[in-house]
């Protein structure tokens, strides 16, 4: 009898499942130093100074960086800011994007290897990683180690250190919104639900992406890492290995000629790897998850120097310069290209435009509305009056008073007092009539103008539209 062709032995093999997803795999990230490390360690030294240290400079015997929310001012040491300023936000948000495409056009990733916050914290929390733990082979040793009372001291340690910098990181970011002396005297109990929820808040998202995500964060939920490639072009400064000098890569016996044994500069030692916080191999070419910190740099080069061969087998170039063999001098021009010279004119076009509004801010703003309730009135003299609200915001730090004119119909005068008392930094509320005769202007609307003035600073001054309205 022949086989019906459905036993098992005549089945297809079945497909092994394939999963779209790689188990992570922790790094034990390799200590390294060099010029590269010294800068960034440089920029966390000068990045966390700023933000620790803002909240205490004081400013005219208050807190000189304050973004109070309350009294919804915004304190930048001299200048006091306010909601209807709002304006500069939209700037600073157009240029901070702006330099973001130009530093990555220039040299790539230059704010994700130096100055973005993940990479800030993630080298401190390495810090006291490598300083409890030990280094990378002790941090392998002791994570594969059985649970002794020696492992569990010092994942404590880290631990508690890990979460004290974490909550006094997010005591420091609502300290910019709530004055540090209020906080303080608040402690422990009496800080409000949200100055309570924001410190959690930011403090354990701190821990949680500087203790554990670190390079999951870069390479799976920051935007940037994905969208980076179009900003890139092949004269683009970024970190690259030099295959054409490296390759075939493999070990060596010391005084052995390479290029006589058929090989590369590459000893392949593997320090590259060991030391990159994305745990990726630059000898693969560019890759999305590389932050072009230069681990890899500071590695490599003192390897190069004890085999006794040039160093800059890993280096910052550019795609071209490797492919063309260019000069550094040719790379240099390289980079000051259209595209380079276009967003280098439009940013400083704005910070000038931006810097020139500042300085020249006048430092009160004034609403008018009249008074809807009321129309036109006939007064006992027989002209016709209107009533309008005014709204003064001295955005200056010490008191000011303001006289207030009106102009614009004939004979037009403001009845009762016209100079206005305001505090510093403070808003005033107050009820201005004017009065014009009949024969003043036509019937309906009639443009008038309130012209504001600081007295004793004649650069002080507003003149604002506003419509008299006639029967």
């Amino acid at each position: 009898m022949e086989s019906s062709g459905n036993t098992p032995s005549s089945q297809a093999p079945v497909p092994a499942p394939v999963s779209f997803y790689e188990k992570h795999k922790k790094i034990y990230v390799r200590d390294v130093k060099g010029w590269w490390d010294n800068w960034r360690w440089a920029f966390v030294w000068l990045t966390q100074i700023i933000f620790y240290g803002a909240p205490w400079l004081e400013w005219n015997d208050r807190q000189a960086v304050l973004f109070h929310l309350v009294e919804r001012k915004f304190y930048l040491f001299g200048l006091v800011l306010w909601p209807q300023d709002v304006f500069y936000l939209a700037v600073l948000l157009i240029i901070s994007a702006y330099a973001l495409f130009l530093f990555t056009a220039v040299a790539g990733r230059l704010f994700c290897g130096y100055a973005c916050p993940q990479t800030v914290y993630t080298e401190l929390f390495m810090w006291v990683e490598n300083r409890i733990e030990g280094d990378r082979s002790a941090r392998m040793k002791l994570d594969k180690g059985p649970l002794t009372g020696r492992k569990i001291w010092l994942k404590s340690v880290k631990h508690a250190v890990w979460l004290l910098i974490s909550l006094w990181t997010g005591f420091t970011l609502v300290a910019y919104f709530t004055p540090l002396d209020e906080l303080f005297s608040a402690l422990p109990f009496g800080l409000s639900g949200w100055e309570t929820f924001w410190t959690l808040f930011y403090g354990g998202f701190c821990y949680m992406q500087a203790g554990y995500l670190r390079e999951q964060v870069c390479k799976y939920m920051c935007p940037y890492a994905r969208f980076q490639g179009v900003m890139y072009d092949p004269d683009t400064l970024v970190i690259t290995y030099d295959p054409e000098r490296g390759e075939p890569r493999g070990a060596r016996k010391k005084g052995v000629d390479a290029k006589s044994a058929g090989l590369g500069d590459c000893v392949d030692c593997g320090l590259c790897v060991a030391v990159c916080p994305t745990g990726i191999d630059i000898r693969k070419g560019i890759q999305y998850e590389c932050i072009g910190c230069g681990a890899c740099i500071d590695a490599c080069d003192p390897v190069m120097d004890k085999v006794g061969l040039p160093r800059g087998l890993i280096r910052y170039t550019t795609e071209n310069a490797l492919e063309k063999h260019l000069s550094s001098g040719e790379v240099m021009r390289h980079i000051f290209r259209p595209r380079i010279l276009l967003y280098t004119v439009v940013l400083m076009g704005i910070v000038i435009a931006t810097a020139w509004s500042l300085a020249t801010r006048v430092p009160l703003k004034v609403d008018i509305i009249r008074d809807r309730s009321v129309l036109a009135r006939e007064a006992d003299d027989g002209r016709i009056e209107n009533v309008f609200n005014l709204k003064l915001m001295n955005t200056t730090e010490e008191p000011k008073r303001y006289s207030i004119a009106v102009d614009g119909l004939k004979d037009i005068e403001i009845v009762g007092d016209s100079i206005v008392e305001v505090g510093s930094a403070q808003n005033r509320e107050v009820t201005i009539v004017v009065r014009v005769p009949p024969e003043a202007g036509k019937s309906g609307a009639n443009t008038i103008h309130f012209d504001v003035r600081a007295q004793n600073h004649d650069g002080i001054a507003v003149r604002e539209k506003a419509s008299f309205l006639l029967p």
